[in-house]
């Protein structure tokens, strides 16, 4: 709190000093007479409940009712971290590489039979030696018709040969984060079922990428996603053609239960006071991740395809020339993943 905006370390050690001293009422009042006052508080996450109650009444109250401002540090900070500055995106291009190689020899490490434990011990280890400090958080390893299940983080079963495994990882290196989503079959070669579905998130994830414009909103591309992913459905007989868009969306969540995306940056789930309906700006880094999802019991889809879940995720840079694929190193081709697990 000070008499509006501080400059420099000497004015901020003397809004720090005044916070200090700010142990009475009569306190809080005396700076509140002054003209030009903001008050920086979190009203939202009150960290002591007696504590918040002393200054809501003493501070907040006050405060609004001579006009000053009341703000909220946390969406300051996040607005000003949203916008990656050039040393920022040379750091998450480098987190976005090593993660893809990682996963590249994650790939060429699996076979039939393999523990999703040991995946998450190679992913770990190749992303540290390419030098990543940690993982960004606990990875999803999840085999067969465990990868319908959103968060599945046990990773400790065998994959069967035939299934596919879905991996989500990302890495931290310097303290920026990656994340990235790839889904393979184990035994190195897609079945016709596995190829349908698994060409019809990746298409829907290519064009969502393209929608990744300055001036487009994450919640834009979502809704885009759920129309593709739709339409793939019904292509595929899942879904039934008769149904109109506004129908389709709404169906398309059942087998897409989560968003296209959200930004990306020191954490995982960077920022997350800047809201999704929030235009694209450059500089900002978010995630693409579609996903078809169809459990083992959803009897009301073809046998063929149950018991399989596909999500594909890349890390997208915001530019004026156009989104720029951060992870990009990382294999999604059919043909490519199909070649490097012949190695």
């Amino acid at each position: 709190m000070g008499p509006g905006p501080a400059r420099g370390c000497n004015a901020i050690i003397q809004v720090w000093t005044k916070l200090s001293r700010l142990t009475a009422s009569r306190e809080a009042h005396r700076y509140l007479s002054r003209e030009n006052t903001v008050v920086w508080y979190d009203v939202f996450r009150p960290v002591h409940d007696s504590l918040h109650q002393d200054v809501s009444t003493n501070l907040i109250q006050p405060s609004r009712s001579r006009g000053h401002t009341v703000n909220i540090l946390q969406q300051t900070i996040h607005a000003q971290r949203v916008i990656k500055s050039p040393e920022e995106i040379n750091l998450m291009r480098k987190s976005g590489t090593i993660i893809s190689k990682a996963f590249k020899e994650t790939m060429k490490f699996s076979k039939p039979g393999v523990n999703e434990a040991h995946l998450y011990a190679k992913v770990d280890f190749e992303a540290r030696l390419g030098g990543a400090e940690f993982l960004a958080y606990p990875p999803v390893v999840a085999g067969g018709n465990r990868a319908n299940t959103l968060h599945y983080i046990s990773n400790n079963q065998a994959i069967d040969d035939g299934e596919m495994v879905l991996m989500d990882a990302g890495c931290e290196y310097h303290g920026y984060a990656s994340d990235v989503t790839r889904t393979w079959p184990v035994n190195g070669k897609f079945s016709e079922a596995q190829a349908e579905l698994y060409g019809a998130v990746l298409s829907v994830q290519k064009d969502c990428i393209e929608q990744c414009t300055a001036g487009s909103t994450l919640d834009q591309v979502y809704h885009f996603m759920l129309l593709g992913l739709g339409q793939s459905l019904q292509n595929l007989g899942i879904l039934p053609s008769s149904l109109n868009d506004v129908d389709l969306n709404r169906v398309s969540k059942m087998f897409c239960p989560h968003h296209v995306g959200h930004y990306l940056g020191m954490d995982t789930h960077d920022t997350v006071r800047v809201s999704r309906s929030n235009q694209l700006q450059h500089g900002m880094v978010i995630t693409i991740e579609p996903g078809i999802y169809i459990p083992a019991s959803e009897d009301s889809v073809p046998s063929r395809y149950r018991g399989i879940g596909i999500r594909i995720e890349d890390n997208i840079l915001i530019t004026d020339k156009g989104p720029e694929v951060l992870s990009q190193e990382c294999p999604k081709e059919i043909d490519v993943i199909e070649s490097i697990m012949k190695r």
